[in-house]
C-alpha cells in the first residue's frame, strides 16, 4: 500500500500529470519506478526515490516520503 501511495502522489502532482497525460497521447505508456534500494534521508526524514519515465528514458525524479505526506523535486 505504502509503494502504490508514493507513485500515486507523484502521479497527481499537475505537471507529471499533464507530461504523462501528453505520453499516452502520443502512444507512450509512462512508468513510475520506486527505488526502494535506495533510500535517501534529508533534513531527518526518510524517502523513497520515485522516478518518472516514459519510452525508457528518465524525465524526472522525486523523493516521497513513505507515508506520502511529503513530495519533492530530486535535485
Amino acid at each position: 500500500m505504502p509503494l502504490r501511495r508514493a507513485v500515486t502522489r507523484v502521479e497527481m502532482l499537475p505537471e507529471v500529470h499533464l507530461w504523462a497525460r501528453t505520453m499516452v497521447e502520443n502512444g507512450v505508456k509512462p512508468q513510475f519506478v520506486v527505488l526502494l534500494d535506495a533510500p535517501v534521508r534529508e533534513a531527518g526524514a526518510c524517502y523513497w526515490p520515485v522516478e518518472v519515465r516514459g519510452d525508457g528514458k528518465l524525465w524526472r525524479s522525486f523523493l516521497v516520503t513513505p507515508d506520502g505526506k511529503k513530495v519533492l523535486p530530486r535535485k
